[in-house]
This record gives C-alpha cells, structure tokens and sequence, in this order.
C-alpha cells in the first residue's frame, strides 16, 4: 500500500476511529482477550459479580496510577511509590486513634502526609535538579525509615476509620462500588485538568521538551513541584482507601503497586519520555493489568513470575511507543 493510499484510506475512516489512539485501541482489545482466556479457566468469570469485584480492585490500582501518569507525561518517574502508599495508610490509622476528632480527620490527614513527600521529590526535582529516579527512591526510604521507627519494627495496631471502611467497601449507588465512584471522580477530574486547563498543556509541554516550555514563558518548576505534590497525594489516597479495604494498614502494603502502576501507564500509550498519552489509555492499562493479575492467581502463578511478567511487559511496550515522537494524547 503506497503512501497516497494508506492516507486515503484513513481519510476515508469515520472521524471517531481517526481519533482513536493505536496504544488504547491495543489495550482495549487485549483487555476482551484476557476476558475470553479467563473464562476458560473459570465460569464465574464473566458474571457481572466477578466483573464488578475486578473493577473495585481495580480502583485502587488506578488511584494510584492516575498520580503516576501525571509525573510521567513530564517523563519523570517516580518509584516513591511504595512507602508513600504504606505512610498514607498508617498514618490515617495512627490519627484516627485519637478520637473522634482523629478520626475526622485520619483521612486528609494520610493523603497530606503523601503530598508532603510528594513535595520533597519534586523539589529535589524541580530545584535541586536531581534526576527523579534517584530522589523519589531516596524519598521511598526515607519513609520506609521513619515508619520503621514509628512502628518500632511490628505492625501497626492501629485500625481504618468507619469512613475509610465505606469508601473502600460501601456502595452508595445500588451494585456499584465506592472505590469504584471515587476513581471515576479522581479520573474525570484528572481529564480536566489535563485538557482543559493551562496546568495541564503545561504538563504535556515539559513532556515534550522542558527547555522549550521554559523559554515560552511556563515556570516549570513550579509545575513539576505540583505534580509531584499531587502524585504523592493520590498514591497516599490509593493507601488510605486500601487500608480501608483491609480494615488495617501494613508496611508493605504498597511494594505490590510500583511496577503495576508503571506499566498500566505505559500499556495505556503514555510515553516514558513524556509529552504523549491519555488518561481513557490510563483507565484501559489499569484494567488490563488487574485482569492480568487475575489470570495469574488463577494460574497460581508466583509473585516472582507476576514481576517479570510487569517487567516484561513495560519493555515490550517502551519498544512499541517509547521511541514514537511525543504528541498530546
């Protein structure tokens, strides 16, 4: 097919289909082939029940994931993941064993405790110029360091408030779970920012070339500072709400979120080097990569085999769109 053709043919395509983004495109139809292989293995895997329970796991998968989006659409990283999931969780416990005014607030308070690392990476980022892999992971065990001291090494006796027990397991809408509408809210709220606000075209211009964005008047910093605040807010929100769910928090209740988070990001057609993708690409990787893990529980795959397979999926996917030229999403 010449060139001449294969643009006439895409001319000749519905507007909706010339819209659509081959990575989400991709994501979406494997997400209908894993629904299909997991019915082999069980019948129960396409009732609306099993569905539902996928996508409320899901949710917190995808709390998380939408503040690692955001850091790496400036193609940034950030591998705090972790421990600012754990800090979230155990500190909005540990406040609300101080009554009923610590319960009030244990919620906001776990998710500030998040944008206060969150802080600390992107200024190290944004003003001291470190390279984000190295200060988010000095960032990470820091956190790790002084949850350490706080527990004195044993789990934490504290448990989640009524509050956060609703939001990660109630249903206010009939059938429909909590964690499920605050994910829809988060995410429609990230779109906004991301398409309808100068925050967000700020993002997309870092991402493209910081350099660039810094001469056409953006102040970068600034921008990478909040986006690291607001990452580590929603990565302490994904903790606070799995703590939730949990009815406890644990300290490493976070270890099992930084390569999932990371690789429904880049499954989603969100560039590694930035400038490129879209949170509907988030939504499909979150979702893909929940279903993955549920085939694989099925299959009593180990965890080590559910590492490399993350593993080996973010490198198939950084050879099929990481060196694909940066556009908005």
């Amino acid at each position: 097919m010449t060139d001449m053709t294969s643009v006439r043919f895409v001319d000749r395509m519905p507007k909706f289909m010339r819209r659509l983004d081959p990575a989400v495109t991709t994501a979406f139809a494997c997400i209908l082939l894993l629904l299909i292989v997991g019915s082999f293995y069980s019948t129960s895997f396409l009732s609306p029940e099993y569905l539902l329970q996928q996508l409320k796991v899901a949710s917190f998968l995808g709390v998380i994931a939408t503040g690692m989006m955001l850091v790496v659409l400036m193609g940034q990283i950030d591998l705090s993941v972790p421990w600012v999931v754990s800090t979230g969780a155990m500190m909005a416990c540990a406040a609300a064993a101080y009554g009923p005014i610590g319960a009030a607030l244990a919620i906001p308070f776990g998710v500030l405790c998040g944008v206060l690392i969150g802080l600390v990476s992107g200024f190290g980022v944004a003003y001291l110029r470190i390279p984000s892999m190295i200060v988010t992971l000095a960032t990470n065990a820091v956190a790790q360091g002084l949850m350490v001291v706080y527990t004195g090494g044993f789990s934490p006796q504290d448990s989640a408030t009524p509050a956060m027990r609703w939001l990660a397991t109630g249903a206010l809408i009939p059938a429909v779970p909590n964690a499920v509408v605050v994910w829809a809210l988060i995410g429609a709220a990230m779109v906004f920012i991301l398409t309808r606000t100068t925050f967000g075209r700020s993002v997309y211009a870092i991402g493209n070339r910081e350099r660039a964005a810094y001469l056409s008047g953006i102040d970068t910093r600034r921008v990478v500072l909040i986006a690291f605040a607001v990452a580590g807010g929603l990565s302490a929100f994904g903790g606070v709400l799995l703590a939730g769910y949990a009815s406890k928090a644990a300290q490493s209740m976070g270890d099992a979120y930084l390569l999932p988070a990371i690789a429904a990001v880049v499954l989603g057609g969100t560039s590694i080097l930035g400038g490129r993708g879209s949170y509907l690409g988030t939504v499909a990787g979150v979702i893909l990569i929940t279903l993955l893990q549920s085939i694989l529980s099925v299959m009593q795959m180990p965890e080590a085999g559910r590492q490399i397979t993350y593993g080996i999926v973010i490198v198939a996917m950084l050879l099929l769109y990481g060196r694909t030229p940066a556009s908005r999403g």
